[in-house]
């Protein structure tokens, strides 16, 4: 069938819903929902069978929904309403949530429902649970509905609230009222509740050092609230560690990790807290904690480590997946260290949501010359890469669980197995960025896990890659189908088998001698300079597209175009633009296969 993805935004949801899509050889294309306009010229010149709305922000017209058949995702229980689904469900502590599909009608979120899934919830943020158990639902509903609807027989149920099992209702919009810290009476839960459902986005506006910030990435302290926190008063800020502040509260601590002041003079972005307190930031101990240490679900960590037969499992949690120069240094410092201690494998774990994204944008635009920032981002990044590229005492895996993009999936490539969730959304490019050409050595590892013409596509096309796709074309080695602990789980038992394998040592020469002759062809410092050469002219050159691309996307402005992408069943057929202006004027109706 061809359908349609109306969409206000092209994110983890849409994404993972045009992988699974293709995938099930549908024609797809994606149309972002910015004017009413442009959606009816997309939809005139694709002409679906069906429209699905994984994400919408305003309500489609009449004349749309009157005319084609338009399934949206609603992630809410059956009969839940409103544009706060998941914000009241974490602050009211749901035990189950859900995603609903339903059919486009007169009343918001009311229409028949073609499909419906169910999930715990896990003590989270609501990015986190978007992405994770929301994004698996959604992909679940849709490709049910579209079965259903490919069907011709099945008829959508009509939403009855007088039925028992209906157990939504209509909710206001959550506005910061609701979610407003009082630091003199909110226990630790709550104030935790009150920020994870606002993660992301809006985010908590609070007062700090006397200024307005909204607040982001709030974690539970369970022992600097009693070993410091004694003679403070609750809001109080207390320690720091690696950007973030610890605050004191009413029965203990918590840390929250970034801040965006909030200002009509001028504009910010989404910072770690200290950074965005700067001048503000008191004088409070450093709380350091090893790169090393294992995994304390007491406290707040970037990056953990822990040892079982044989291998090293270096786990690294960056907030939304972006690695600043920093941060990049402090991982490529634990690499070594996790290189030292006796084991023969070593899993880059990553994060539950990110594995990586890259270089960080947002520390890149607020600093006093982000062009150099940049350059200093990337070579930091580089240097991890490397250091993997380089390793001759270990086997390396890397354990890709949640989705990355750019240099993060290049940095996944550079180990020697790549393990990833089946449900997994790589997007292995730079382009969309104002043209920039990527470095992290993507010029040999992804040509030698995809070969040239390939390498080529993926980074030209613009277009995300499923985990299907990705182990067919050759980038993953091996998928894992479980979520959560229990992937981390599958891949250790990958990781402990190449351990004990007899033939470990065979492995290892085989890897030394096949790096040896790559570097024989080309070293690696010919890749990483020919990169970096065409990373500056990003950064300092005449063209100043990446760095307007780069404020655009840092203070999320309003995309250029509407149009987004087409795809034919599982192959990428197309540029990133679905419909447009041919260079006599006319209108295209379609944009040619590649």
């Amino acid at each position: 069938m061809k359908i349609l993805l109306l969409t206000s935004a092209n994110n983890s949801l849409c994404q993972a819903t045009h992988v699974a899509l293709s995938a099930a050889g549908h024609e797809v294309a994606i149309e972002l929902f910015l004017e009413e306009d442009s959606a009816r010229a997309a939809i005139a010149l694709f002409e679906p069978d069906l429209i699905l709305c994984p994400m919408l922000k305003k309500r489609i017209p009449a004349d749309i929904w009157q005319r084609h058949v338009c399934i949206i995702l609603h992630p809410g229980i059956r009969g839940d309403r409103g544009a706060s689904s998941l914000d009241w469900a974490i602050l009211e502590a749901e035990q189950e949530w859900g995603l609903t599909a339903l059919q486009a009608a007169e009343e918001m979120d009311a229409g028949d429902i073609w499909a419906w899934e169910t999930f715990p919830t896990r003590a989270a943020t609501k990015s986190s649970l978007y992405r994770n158990e929301v994004v698996e639902a959604g992909v679940r509903a849709a490709l049910k509905s579209v079965e259903r609807f490919e069907s011709g027989s099945f008829r959508p149920t009509p939403l009855n609230y007088s039925d028992s099992e209906i157990r939504g209702r209509l909710r206001p919009t959550m506005g910061q009222d609701s979610r407003r810290i009082d630091w003199s009476t909110d226990s630790t839960a709550v104030i935790l509740r009150k920020v994870r459902s606002a993660d992301g986005a809006p985010g908590v506006l609070d007062q700090v050092m006397g200024g307005p910030f909204f607040v982001y990435g709030a974690w539970e302290e369970g022992r600097l609230g009693e070993i410091l926190g004694k003679e403070a008063c609750p809001g109080e800020i207390i320690a720091q560690r690696l950007g973030a502040i610890c605050r004191k509260t009413v029965d203990g601590a918590l840390w929250l990790t970034h801040l965006k002041r909030k200002s009509a003079e001028g504009r910010y972005c989404k910072l770690a807290a200290t950074d965005a307190l700067g001048a503000l930031l008191p004088e409070v101990p450093e709380a350091p904690i090893d790169s090393l240490a294992a995994w304390d679900p007491h406290t707040w960590q970037e990056i953990w480590y822990r040892e079982e037969s044989g291998v090293g499992f270096l786990h690294f949690a960056f907030y939304n997946g972006a690695m600043s120069t920093e941060q990049c240094h402090r991982l490529l410092q634990a690499y070594r260290r996790a290189k030292e201690r006796d084991t023969r494998v070593i899993v880059l774990a990553g994060g539950l949501d990110y594995f990586s994204n890259g270089i960080h944008l947002n520390v890149i635009e607020a600093a006093d010359d982000p062009g150099e920032e940049s350059w200093r981002n990337i070579v930091a990044i580089d240097d991890l890469v490397r250091e993997i590229l380089n390793t001759e005492s270990h086997l390396t895996i890397s354990a890709i669980h949640g989705s990355a993009g750019a240099g993060g999936v290049i940095l996944g490539l550079a180990a020697d197995y790549v393990v990833a969730r089946d449900g997994v959304v790589l997007n292995p490019h730079y382009k969309k960025m104002g043209g920039l050409y990527g470095s992290e050595y993507w010029t040999y590892l992804l040509p030698r896990r995809v070969g040239d013409a390939r390498a080529l596509e993926l980074t030209e096309a613009c277009l995300p890659v499923g985990g299907v796709q990705a182990k067919e074309m050759g980038m993953v080695d091996q998928l894992v189908a479980e979520s959560g602990e229990a992937f981390y789980a599958e891949v250790g038992k990958v990781a402990e088998s190449l351990a004990a394998d007899p033939t470990f040592g065979a492995h290892l020469a085989r890897k030394l001698e096949k790096r040896r002759a790559d570097e024989s062809l080309k070293p690696l410092e010919a890749y990483r300079r020919e990169e970096l050469e065409r990373m500056w002219q990003n950064f300092f050159g005449l063209d100043k597209s990446y760095h307007e691309a780069r404020r655009r996307f840092v203070y999320k402005e309003a995309p250029t175009s509407s149009r987004v992408a087409w795809t034919r069943g599982q192959g990428v057929v197309t540029s990133p633009v679905l419909f447009g202006v041919g260079p006599d004027g006319e209108p295209l109706s379609r944009v040619s296969p590649a």
